[in-house]
């Protein structure tokens, strides 16, 4: 029997109630009297006295069988004086402390309902609240990830508009208005290709003394418009396509940019002076009609009637032909390098040159072939006299201009010429990427947000938890302790209070 009395009692928490109520130490039927109870606590502390350790007790906590007895033990000492001649004590207070604690007794009510509230806390609250803080925790992980995604796509995005902007050769400050200050400088950018191709006088040679060597072909035909470009510049379409220096140039007026309100000056593209004869004032209406007098033409006011003078004379009237006249009209008024087809003829010609260099040089390079060198022993000194560093500087000339025309930045700049409203949507286009890096950067910081957010309500969990794993633990121990009573003080341990 003392043997017995060492052995420790086990109970497995989960089975806590069913196994007080096969011992017989509780009713199946209890929860009806705990509902009593509990009616009869909250009247009760509806009237209690000025306590600071009472007040602690009522505070934030479930108010079970312990504290009903340590609230009954504090009235003893504060309504002592409420005692009447038989020993009893005459306060309300008192008696209704006293009528709960017996009635927590009876039955052992308040064993089972300390049995419920451990399993309770054990099987779902504190659970409840680790998987509250747990995913709290795997928030502020994945807020943080985004957080980060969020300031790589902005970065993206604000280094993608850079280099955009670098490829128009713009800062990027104020898009539209950079844009149009580049416009201004296209013309000239363009003569100064055209002056550039000056420097293919012995290009165009080499490559006339190759074609006549081997094709036996007529080089007049031969890249026209590099040659015409070379003697005479970047003229108008117009005396390209005539062989004659027009005597006025009206240039087109694009019909987006009639339709657009007049700007203030630093909105407006200056295309380059083009030398247009008549300056057509601020609203002035262009009819397409120009009266170009010849020398011969220029006496006012005389007119010859010829040898007959008499009275009845006839005067005819002739109208100018506009037709006639030698003005530079509608596309014609543009240069070679501004005009689309005209241009497009030029990199052809230029790439013609290209291609033949190249493939002269790879042959040069070989040597290997003797009938190749057989071949050019007949060769005329323009090409005999070429060797590869020669014909590698002709080629780096060549591939200079070409990039020139085709680099992005020119690309677009001819584009913003031909269609002025182009500007504006190059604009919009750029400023895109940095309206899509500002939403992302409010992505990010609503990500900083939430992430604050979950650090708070995990903030606000983890002092709760340690709160009901003590009490827990304080339920665990009441319990164990008072079962042990029951049992002649043996030992008795709760399993499975994993908190």
């Amino acid at each position: 029997m003392e043997e017995q009395r060492k052995l420790p009692i086990d109970i497995q928490t989960s089975k806590l109630l069913d196994w007080l109520v096969d011992r017989r130490h509780c009713k199946l039927k209890w929860q009806n009297s705990v509902l009593t109870i509990r009616e009869k606590i909250n009247n009760a502390i509806q009237d209690m006295p000025e306590n600071e350790e009472i007040k602690q007790l009522l505070s934030g906590s479930y108010i079970h069988y312990f504290h009903c007895v340590r609230i009954v033990e504090i009235l003893r000492r504060t309504e002592v004086s409420t005692k009447n001649i038989f020993g009893g004590y005459s306060s309300q207070r008192m008696k209704d402390w006293q009528e709960i604690t017996s009635l927590y007794e009876k039955d052992n009510i308040y064993l089972v309902e300390l049995a419920s509230l451990l399993v309770r806390n054990v099987n779902y609250e504190i659970p409840s609240l680790k998987k509250q803080i747990s995913k709290c925790q795997q928030l502020q992980q994945e807020y943080s990830r985004k957080e980060l995604d969020y300031i790589n796509n902005a970065t993206s995005l604000r280094e993608k508009f850079s280099a955009s902007c670098k490829q128009f050769g713009i800062m990027g400050k104020d898009v539209r208005q950079e844009l149009l200050s580049l416009c201004k400088d296209l013309p000239s950018a363009l003569n100064d290709i055209a002056e550039g191709a000056r420097n293919l006088t012995e290009v165009i040679q080499f490559y006339e003394a190759c074609v006549e060597f081997v094709c036996d072909r007529v080089t007049e035909t031969i890249v026209p418009l590099l040659k015409h470009i070379q003697t005479k510049g970047n003229t108008s379409v117009y005396e390209w396509r005539t062989g004659l220096t027009p005597t006025a140039i009206e240039r087109p007026v694009s019909k987006e940019c009639a339709e657009t309100p007049p700007a203030e000056d630093a909105d407006t593209i200056d295309w380059g002076d083009t030398g247009t004869v008549g300056h057509e004032q601020a609203g002035e209406i262009d009819w397409g009609i120009s009266v170009v007098e010849s020398a011969e033409k220029q006496r006012a006011d005389v007119i010859d009637w010829g040898e007959n003078t008499s009275a009845d004379v006839e005067i005819s009237v002739v109208e100018s032909s506009v037709e006639d006249d030698e003005v530079a009209r509608g596309n014609d008024a543009l240069t070679i390098l501004e005009n689309t087809e005209t241009r497009n003829q030029f990199i052809n010609e230029l790439m013609e040159l290209q291609i033949f260099l190249s493939q002269r040089l790879t042959e040069m390079k070989e040597e290997a072939d003797i009938l190749s060198i057989n071949q050019f022993q007949t060769a005329p000194a323009a090409v005999q006299s070429q060797d590869v560093a020669k014909v590698t500087a002709m080629l780096m000339v060549v591939d200079h201009l070409v990039q020139r025309l085709t680099v992005v930045k020119m690309r677009h700049l001819l584009l913003i010429h031909a269609s002025p409203r182009y500007v504006d949507r190059v604009t919009e286009l750029l400023q895109q990427k940095l309206k899509q890096a500002e939403a992302v950067r409010e992505k990010q910081h609503l990500m900083v947000q939430k992430r604050q957010e979950a650090l708070k309500e995990q903030a606000d969990l983890e002092p709760k938890l340690d709160l009901l794993i003590q009490r827990t633990k304080e339920l665990q121990k009441l319990i164990e302790t008072d079962i042990s009573k029951r049992y002649q003080n043996r030992r008795v341990n709760l399993m499975g209070v994993l908190v």
